[in-house]
């Protein structure tokens, strides 16, 4: 069986992508030079958590995902982050190639909440591989990709910051069933608001008009006494 090996040589944002993407440069090397007429593999992203430190905030905003900091010896699992299919064209002993990655700006998903976390640093990550090969010299066997194959890398959390600045200037996402989304429509509609900020700041400006104003003290606007002698000693 060929011996296949995978090495992460480095990640970026694809600044052309409709949507946030990462791209990751992965080298892939086959043993003794053996021909590879082509490579299908299944790459698996994961986040490892508990390859890196945290800072006060970033664990204060963790705490949703891994809870207080003195359980996390048992609650730093890996984070799932995606899951993609790369075709490789042939090669003969080594080559490299791009594995394109699309993400997510929602932070009901655990591998955004974990990025959108971080204030700098890297996030350690690790791809695990499999598929199919197809090698051979004359003609062509068909070989499986071992499931024990796999590639550490580390991902800029200034690189993450960047991308969702790109897609998303300034702006935060949130995800809303569908029902509440057409109620939603249909309060901009009726209003004839122009943008969904403004649709929220009606309704959060309606919220305020509408809570009691604070109760004042027992003591608010009463005459205290002036002291106008010495006190005794």
């Amino acid at each position: 069986m060929t011996d296949l090996a995978f090495t992460v040589t480095g990640v970026r944002a694809d600044p052309y992508a409709a949507g946030p993407t990462l791209v990751f440069r992965l080298r892939i090397t086959a043993s003794g030079g053996t021909r590879v007429h082509a490579l299908a593999l299944r790459c698996q992203l994961r986040i490892e958590p508990a390859r890196r430190d945290y800072g006060p905030a970033e664990a204060a905003a963790l705490h949703d995902l891994f809870g207080d900091r003195s359980r996390w010896g048992g609650t730093l699992h890996p984070v799932q982050l995606a899951q993609v299919a790369v075709m490789v064209p042939g090669f003969t002993g080594e080559t490299e190639t791009d594995v394109v990655v699309p993400c997510s700006y929602d932070t009901d998903i655990s591998a955004g909440r974990y990025l959108a976390a971080l204030e700098d640093g890297e996030a350690p990550l690790l791809m695990l591989f499999s598929g199919t090969a197809f090698t051979g010299t004359g003609g062509f066997r068909v070989e499986p990709v071992p499931w024990n194959r796999e590639a550490s890398c580390r991902l800029p959390v200034a690189v993450w910051r960047e991308m969702m600045e790109q897609h998303f200037p300034g702006c935060g996402w949130l995800r809303l069933p569908r029902d509440t989304m057409a109620d939603l429509l249909a309060y901009r509609s009726r209003h004839a608001l122009a943008s969904w900020e403004e649709t929220v700041r009606a309704l959060l400006d309606a919220a305020r008009a509408a809570e009691p104003p604070p109760r004042d003290p027992a003591w608010a606007g009463a005459v205290l006494p002036r002291a106008t002698g010495r006190t005794a000693p």
